[in-house]
C-alpha cells in the first residue's frame, strides 16, 4: 500500500512503532462516489474509517446528525456496537483509509491513550483531550482524595491542661496547633488550640499556667471527609474563611490539613485572592484582587484543571468579591433588609471569565433607602472597574425593574410567567438561576417559593417556557451549513447559543416544573435523576457535553484574550483539532436527543 497514512495526528500520534508498522500492513485504500451507501445499521460494522478526501453524512431518523470531513474518523462507534445507529452515506467523491475492526480491537486492548482518545465515553475523551497525556494530569493534582494527600497526624492534649504545658508540648515537638479533647455536659468534643489563640489567651486576666486550653481553644471546627477532593478542601476553606479543617473518616479523626499543606499540591494562587478579598480595606484593595481572577483562570487550565473545578472556585471567588464590595457600599440596615443576588451563569456558578453582569436587590417590602439608586450606580461601576462588563440587557441593579421590595417583584415574576411580552420567558430564566451572595437570603427563598407555586399550576406557561430551547436553532440544522464545498465562506458555531443554552434551558425548566431549589445545571441533572424525572443515561450525555462545551469555550476565550481579540462564543469549523470535532458532533447529537425528549415531556408540538 502507499506509504502516506499519517500518524501525526490523534489517535494514532500515540501508538508504538510496532503499532505504526501493523496499522500500515492491514489498512487499504478505499473510494466510494457521490450518494453511496458506506454503511446501515442492518449490516455488521467491519471497518474504521479514516477519511482523506471527501465528506461522509450520519443520517438518523432522516436527519443528518453528523459529517464527518477529511482527517476525521468515522464509523468507530458501529465498530464497537457491532451495529452503525444510523445511515452513513458519501456526500461527495470519498476517499478513506479502511482500518479492519480487528486491529483497532488489538490496538484498544494494547494501548490505553489509544483507547481513551477512540471509544470511551464523551467525559473521558473530554479528558484526553483536555489533558494531552498522563503526566498533565498530574501536575494537576485537584482531584486527587485527601486521604492519598499529606495529612499531618493529629495531635491531642487534654482540655483541661494549662496553657504553658501545651506550650511545651507543641515546642517540644515542633508544632504551632493542637487538637484539644474535652467534655462538655458530658459529650466529648473536639477543638483545636493555634498561636493565634495564645496570644488571646495572654490577655485573659488569668494566669497562662493557671488558665485550661479548652477555655481559650476553637470548637467551631470545619470538617471534612477524607475521600473528598483537594479541591472540595480548597472550597471549604475559602467558603468558611479557615486555614485549616479537620479531616475525618466517618467519627474517627484523621488528622489536620492546612493552607499550607494544600498549597503544595494545588495552586496557592486561589487562596492569595481569597486572602486579599478579605483583608480589602478599601475598594481600591478590592478592584487589586479581582483583577487576578483571569490570571487565575489561565493558570489552572494550563495546569489541567477540569472545567467543573475552575467553575466552581471561581464561583466562590466571585461571591466573596460581591459581597465584600457591597459591604463597603451598603449601610447596615439596607444590607439587613435586601437580598443582593447574582444571576444567569454566575448564579449557575458556571460562569468563568467575566463576562456581562447579571445582578439584582430584592428589598423587604415596607424598608426604604433613600440612596439607593446611588449605591446601586456605584455598585455596577465598581464591577465595572473590576473587569466584570456591564450588562447589554441591563439586567443590574442600576435599572428599577431588577431592584424591588419583594411584594413588587412577585407580581413581576407573575408577568412574566403568564404576560405575552417577547423577552418575558428570558427574564424569568435569568431570574430562576438567582443565588444569594449578601443580605437576607430568605426574601429570595419567598421569591423562588412563589413562584414555583404559581408555575406548576399551569401547563401551558411551562410548555411556553421551555420553548426558548428553540430560540436559536438555525433553519436546515447547523450540521447541513458545515457541508461548504459551494459556500465561499466557512460557517461559525455559536458555542453558547448552539451548545451550552438548549442544555442549560432544558434542565431549568424540569427543575421549574418539578420546584427544584438548586441552581448549578450539573447538580439539577443528578437531583432530576435521583427523583426519577430524566433517564441516567442522558443526564451522564447532557453533564459531559455541558462540561465539554464549557471547556471549548474557556480554551476559545483566553485564545482571545491572548491575541487581545475581543471575547465571544463563535468558533469556525476549522479551529478544532480532530478530536474536539469529533466531541463535538456527540455534544450535538445529544442536544438534539435532549430536545426532542423535552417536545414530547411538554408536548410542545401542540403549541
Amino acid at each position: 500500500m502507499p506509504h502516506d497514512f499519517r500518524f501525526d495526528t490523534a489517535p494514532f500520534d500515540c501508538l508504538t512503532p510496532a503499532q505504526r508498522a501493523r496499522v500500515q500492513e492491514v489498512a487499504s485504500l478505499v473510494e466510494f462516489a457521490h450518494g453511496a451507501v458506506i454503511l446501515t445499521p442492518e449490516v455488521e460494522a467491519e471497518f474504521v474509517y479514516r477519511l482523506l478526501q471527501g465528506h461522509v453524512q450520519l443520517v438518523e431518523d432522516g436527519d443528518t446528525v453528523a459529517v464527518y470531513g477529511p482527517h476525521e474518523l468515522f464509523a468507530t462507534r458501529a465498530v464497537m456496537a457491532a451495529r452503525s445507529s444510523g445511515t452513513m452515506l458519501a456526500m461527495d467523491a470519498v476517499q478513506a483509509w479502511r482500518i479492519p475492526k480487528a486491529t483497532i480491537q488489538d490496538l484498544i486492548r494494547a494501548n490505553a491513550m489509544f483507547s481513551a482518545a477512540l471509544f470511551a465515553d464523551l467525559s473521558e475523551r473530554l479528558s484526553a483531550t483536555a489533558h494531552g497525556g498522563k503526566d498533565r494530569e498530574f501536575l494537576s493534582l485537584m482531584m486527587v482524595r485527601i486521604a492519598d494527600a499529606f495529612i499531618r497526624k493529629p495531635h491531642f492534649v487534654d482540655g483541661r491542661l494549662d496553657i504553658v504545658s501545651v506550650c511545651r508540648q507543641l515546642s517540644e515537638q515542633g508544632l504551632t496547633n493542637t487538637l484539644v479533647r474535652d467534655s462538655e455536659r458530658g459529650r466529648e468534643r473536639i477543638g483545636m488550640f493555634t498561636t493565634t489563640d495564645l496570644r488571646d489567651a495572654l490577655l485573659q486576666p488569668v494566669p497562662p499556667h493557671q488558665l485550661a486550653v479548652a477555655k481559650v481553644a476553637q470548637f467551631n471546627l470545619v470538617t471534612i471527609a477524607s475521600d473528598a477532593a483537594l479541591y472540595d478542601a480548597l472550597l471549604v476553606m475559602i467558603r468558611h474563611r479557615v486555614h485549616r479543617v479537620l479531616v475525618q473518616d466517618g467519627d474517627a479523626v484523621l488528622g489536620v490539613l492546612s493552607q499550607l499543606d494544600l498549597m503544595g499540591f494545588v495552586s496557592n494562587h486561589s487562596h492569595l485572592i481569597a486572602l486579599q478579598v478579605e483583608q480589602a480595606g478599601s475598594i481600591a484593595e478590592l478592584r487589586a484582587a479581582a483583577l487576578q481572577m483571569d490570571g487565575l483562570i489561565a493558570l489552572l487550565h494550563s495546569g489541567g484543571a477540569r472545567i467543573e473545578v475552575i467553575a466552581a472556585l471561581v464561583s466562590e471567588l466571585n461571591s466573596q468579591i460581591f459581597a465584600r464590595l457591597w459591604s463597603f457600599l451598603a449601610p447596615a440596615d439596607l444590607v439587613a433588609n435586601s437580598c443582593l443576588i447574582v444571576m444567569g451563569s454566575e448564579g449557575r456558578g458556571e460562569q468563568i471569565l467575566k463576562t456581562d453582569q447579571d445582578n439584582a436587590l430584592l428589598l423587604r417590602d415596607g424598608y426604604d433607602c433613600a440612596q439607593l439608586e446611588q449605591i446601586s450606580i456605584r455598585f455596577n461601576q465598581a464591577l465595572l472597574e473590576f473587569g466584570y462588563p456591564s450588562c447589554p440587557g441591563n439586567i443590574m441593579l442600576t435599572n428599577p425593574m431588577w431592584r424591588q421590595p419583594l411584594a413588587e417583584f412577585k407580581d413581576t415574576l407573575r408577568q412574566w410567567l403568564y404576560g405575552d411580552a417577547v423577552d418575558a420567558s428570558m427574564q424569568l430564566a435569568i431570574f430562576m438561576d438567582a443565588r444569594s451572595v449578601a443580605g437576607d437570603a430568605g426574601l429570595l427563598q419567598q421569591a423562588t417559593t412563589y413562584l414555583h407555586g404559581i408555575a406548576t399550576a399551569s401547563d401551558a406557561s411551562l410548555a411556553r417556557f421551555v420553548a426558548a430551547i428553540d430560540q436559536f436553532s438555525e433553519p436546515g440544522g447547523w450540521w447541513a451549513r458545515l457541508h461548504v464545498l459551494r459556500e465561499r465562506e466557512e460557517p461559525a458555531f455559536d458555542l453558547k447559543k448552539l451548545g451550552t443554552f438548549p442544555i442549560v434551558h432544558g434542565i431549568r425548566a424540569l427543575a421549574l416544573e418539578h420546584r427544584l431549589v438548586e441552581v448549578n445545571t450539573s447538580k439539577r441533572i443528578r437531583i432530576l435523576v435521583s427523583q426519577n424525572h430524566l433517564a441516567a443515561d442522558l443526564a451522564r450525555d447532557l453533564v459531559d457535553a455541558l462540561h465539554f462545551l464549557m471547556g471549548l469555550k474557556l480554551k476559545h476565550n483566553l485564545s482571545q484574550r491572548q491575541l487581545q481579540q475581543p471575547v465571544d462564543n463563535l468558533v469556525r469549523w476549522s479551529q478544532f483539532g480532530t478530536l474536539e470535532r469529533d466531541l463535538v458532533k456527540d455534544s450535538l447529537a445529544i442536544i438534539k436527543r435532549f430536545k426532542r425528549h423535552l417536545r414530547q415531556h411538554f408536548k410542545l408540538d401542540a403549541l
